[in-house]
């Protein structure tokens, strides 16, 4: 089993909202900026690289700290924050919901950065072997569709197993004790985990579909500060380039920035794909389909249109 521990000590900020997040009313001079415990935001928040896009706005730049994307886009709906990122399935629970959110840029199958993992002795070897067991994923995450896709590719559906949602540091420990069967998660977790020798890989992201991230904002962001958010879009396309020429240096301060060890950062950065950019028709497409996956199974109150959240153009002069 794994020792539980290991994963608490590594269990990255909690599934509420953060005590600490600024007042509400959104300050001209400051982006607000949630980021998760991974990825291109924790380097160019080590970097200083949004902060220097920044400074000859006149703007400045407040960081806030997430476990996983739905408070952090929760955070955004009510005007805690500005701008930041998730997986797919986050921004379509928050649009089904009404909140002001508009995709500001994709990370598209930015890498095999998610598994559903067993236990090394789990009686579990196929996905048609997780009908009737217990699979622990964070609601409303990445991971919730990561789940119902390889549940589909098994020919089972969402009824066949026993859904445990928890956000992950509850679920690394409900996994550590056994009280699940598999749980579905992604990096660093599941690098922290994967290096347990009693932890099996089930099946990687990679083997179901490369899944898409992205970035969000405030819809007020984006049409009332839209040089702002340029800026800052402008900033990570930076350092993604920069992350995929320096993958050692990437490694180094994405575990300096988070303390996740540096033996499964480098797992999880070896397999990430550093990207940032538009939403192209074939990324809104994509995502359609998982928002078209979670109303047929009941999951979200209505139909969405991923094209309503879309950040509308500039205006053209003339």
């Amino acid at each position: 089993m794994i020792d539980r521990r290991t994963l608490l000590a590594a269990a990255l900020a909690g599934a509420a909202l953060p005590a600490t997040l600024p007042a509400l009313a959104a300050p001209a001079d400051t982006l607000r900026i949630g980021y998760q415990k991974n990825g291109i935001l924790v380097v160019a928040k080590q970097q200083g690289a949004i902060e220097a896009k920044l400074k000859p706005l006149g703007v400045g730049v407040a960081w806030v700290e997430f476990s996983f994307g739905p408070p952090l886009l929760e955070a955004i709906s009510l005007g805690a924050i500005d701008f930041g990122p998730t997986g797919d399935a986050p921004p379509i629970f928050a649009q089904a919901a009404g909140g002001p959110l508009v995709y500001a840029a994709a990370m598209e199958a930015g890498g095999s950065n998610a598994a559903i993992l067993v236990q090394k002795d789990s009686p579990i070897r196929t996905l048609a072997d997780l009908k009737g067991r217990r699979v622990a994923f964070a609601k409303a995450s990445s991971a919730h569709n990561f789940t119902i896709a390889a549940l589909e590719k098994a020919g089972l559906t969402y009824r066949d197993i026993e859904p445990v949602t928890l956000a992950p540091a509850d679920a690394a420990a409900a996994f550590a004790r056994g009280s699940v069967d598999a749980w579905t998660i992604w990096d660093p977790y599941f690098a922290i985990a994967e290096m347990q020798p009693s932890t099996r890989v089930l099946t990687l992201a990679d083997d179901i579909a490369r899944p898409n991230s992205f970035f969000l904002a405030h819809r007020s962001l984006a049409a009332e500060r839209g040089p702002v958010l340029d800026a800052a879009l402008d900033a990570l396309a930076g350092v993604a380039r920069w992350c995929e020429a320096n993958r050692g240096e990437v490694a180094a301060l994405l575990s300096k920035g988070t303390g996740v060890p540096l033996p499964a950062t480098r797992r999880s950065v070896d397999r990430t794909d550093f990207v940032v950019g538009p939403m192209t028709p074939q990324v809104v497409a994509g995502q359609q389909r998982v928002a078209d996956r979670f109303h047929a199974l009941g999951l979200i109150p209505r139909p969405i249109k991923i094209a309503d959240a879309l950040r509308a153009p500039a205006p053209q002069n003339g």
